[in-house]
């Protein structure tokens, strides 16, 4: 994995007028905002709240750059061979008779949840959609520009004081939030991500403590008086593999928790599983966070993309079309399975997958099929014993929620009536048996088509795209992006054509070439030419035809977001 200062190379620099007038942003000692100045991201970044940011980077930047060390480490031995398992010395935890604090009031109902960017219209729609949670997303569905960051941290101030609105000029409508609305999770970035416009003690500040710190410090107080009832503030955790990652978090937690004088355990998270080391750690995570913890979720996305991922140096674990690689093979039933029995078990949510379908507003029939496959999945999911599920669109909220409710009936939750005891015999044979099916051309020529197009739309700021009836987020130009690196590297062959084409720098070459002239048809010439989609063709194809796999896409082309100001701090 290389480091942001390897990855990171020249921002773009703007020069301000020398007669602007701009003033900088009050900054304590050690801090520099190279984002650019706005008055209203001043109201943001405090003085205060950068203090708390700095004092969390202060005491957690060599946790950090250890875990992700040890992250190193394991991907070599992966990539030598060896496979991820259970540990041998955690053995007293997972077979231990320990339980997490219980689960606050304001929270025990999570049947269904909306996720999405902060954007401000998203953030009043989620809020307002029936939903019994929304995650607030700076991580996957967000593009992190200084811009999309700044205003993402206002919007979500102003959705818990309440005062949020949004005029739709174009409608002449006027958004505004309901007297019931869900309750708000924020989902900060994952470890491995910086956020290159704010450099504490001359490097970068973590992403996630960015987005943790500033959230937690301007809204703790409101929050808990009008929807924690007393709890809260409540959070998810991406992509941690291994518990060394939830005890940082845990730690912070108790850090920010000391800093505002709150009783410990106020903060609550749910922790994505969503890579494969992590499935092997979860009663680990789960203790780590046993004072803060309420769950874990099913990132299955994200899983699948990081099971090609750990495996990318193993010829013989080559996955299939995505299309094929869904919750009936057997590695992905045992993930879901040993999910549930571990959560309950431990007295907390087991969280189920997202649902990303968009409703299909111009083909009724198309849009009844799209439903039914969801209303099958959420089925799934509750017989099976989890407490809720996710969703990316509004539209889906109702037929889910009549899914769990017609299976749960007035229960907020399966904590206590749906144990899974026979998930307790899966073992790491079930976790990691090879995924079957086939490869075709017809997945490779997807793969692309997505990949470009999401990158191209991530580079100008939106970071959750519809795609062929699918909100897609960054987890599914993941997948396309390692699996075409997947075929690539090791020549698979395609199935379905009669023909045993080997996939090869020829054949992409042909395949991008085609999916750039298709994508330029579906967008039309004018979008196509005002768009970004030749450097996100350049980036994608550079990404899947490299030697050595990137970690993660989106850390190769925050190059071209990040924009440096020369005026942004100064102290006063």
């Amino acid at each position: 994995m290389a480091s942001f200062e390897e990855t990171f190379t020249q921002p773009k620099t703007t020069v301000p007028n020398k007669n602007s007038g701009i003033i900088g942003y009050d900054v304590p000692e050690g801090v520099d905002i190279r984002g650019r100045y706005d008055p209203a991201f001043s109201k943001i970044l405090t003085r205060g709240a950068l203090q708390f940011v700095a004092s969390l980077q202060r005491e957690f930047r060599n946790h950090i750059k250890y875990a992700m060390e040890c992250r190193r480490e394991a991907k070599m031995r992966y990539n030598s061979g060896g496979l991820p398992g259970f540990d041998p010395t955690t053995k007293y935890i997972r077979e231990g008779e320990w339980v997490c604090a219980p689960v606050p009031q304001a929270v025990a109902d999570r049947r269904v949840e909306i996720t999405g960017p902060v954007d401000r219209k998203m953030v009043i729609d989620a809020l307002n959609s029936r939903a019994k949670v929304f995650m607030a997303d700076f991580e996957d569905a967000l593009s992190p520009s200084w811009e999309n960051l700044m205003r993402g941290h206002i919007n979500l101030r102003d959705a818990v004081n309440r005062t949020i609105t949004f005029h739709d000029q174009a409608r002449n409508k006027v958004y505004k939030l309901n007297d019931q609305t869900a309750k708000l999770f924020v989902r900060p970035r994952g470890w491995h991500l910086p956020e290159a416009h704010i450099f504490i003690d001359g490097e970068p500040a973590t992403g996630c403590l960015v987005d943790f710190g500033l959230y937690f410090f301007h809204n703790y107080a409101n929050f808990r008086k009008t929807q924690g009832q007393g709890s809260g503030p409540f959070f998810y955790l991406p992509k941690m593999e291994h518990s060394r990652e939830a005890r940082i978090w845990n730690n912070v937690f108790e850090r920010a928790e000391k800093w505002v004088r709150i009783e410990k355990g106020s903060i609550r998270a749910t922790a994505l599983i969503e890579t494969l080391p992590a499935v092997f750690q979860m009663n680990e995570i789960l203790y780590e966070l046993r004072d803060h913890s309420v769950g874990l979720n099913c990132g299955r996305w994200d899983y699948i993309f990081s099971y090609i991922k750990t495996f990318q140096g193993h010829p013989d674990r080559l996955l299939p079309d995505r299309t094929q690689v869904g919750m009936a093979q057997h590695f992905m039933r045992s993930y879901s399975d040993l999910l549930i029995h571990t959560c309950h078990k431990r007295g907390v949510h087991a969280m189920g997958g997202m649902a990303a379908h968009i409703p299909i507003r111009d083909d009724p029939a198309a849009n009844e099929a799209a439903l039914e496959l969801v209303r099958k999945d959420k089925l799934r999911e509750v017989t099976a014993g989890h407490d809720g599920t996710w969703v990316t669109h509004p539209g889906l909220v109702p037929a889910c929620m009549e899914v769990f409710t017609n299976n749960m009936g007035n229960s907020p939750n399966q904590i206590h009536s749906m144990k899974r005891q026979d998930a307790s015999i899966l073992d790491e044979e079930d976790l990691l048996q090879r995924p079957r099916g086939v490869c075709t051309l017809e997945c490779l020529r997807l793969n692309t088509r997505v990949g470009i197009q999401y990158l191209a739309a991530w580079l100008t700021g939106l970071g959750c795209v519809p795609l062929y009836n699918f909100m897609e987020e960054a987890a599914a130009a993941e997948i396309s992006r390692v699996q075409s690196w997947q075929w690539l590297k090791y020549g698979v062959e395609l199935d379905g054509d009669g023909l045993g084409v080997k996939v090869n720098l020829d054949l992409f070459g042909r395949v991008v070439e085609d999916e750039m002239a298709r994508i330029e048809r579906e967008v039309g010439k004018e979008k196509f030419k005002k768009g970004m989609y030749k450097v996100a063709c350049k980036l994608f194809t550079g990404q899947c035809t490299t030697p050595v796999l990137d970690d993660f896409m989106t850390l190769d082309a925050y190059n071209n977001i990040v924009i440096h100001h020369p005026i942004g701090s100064s102290r006063l």
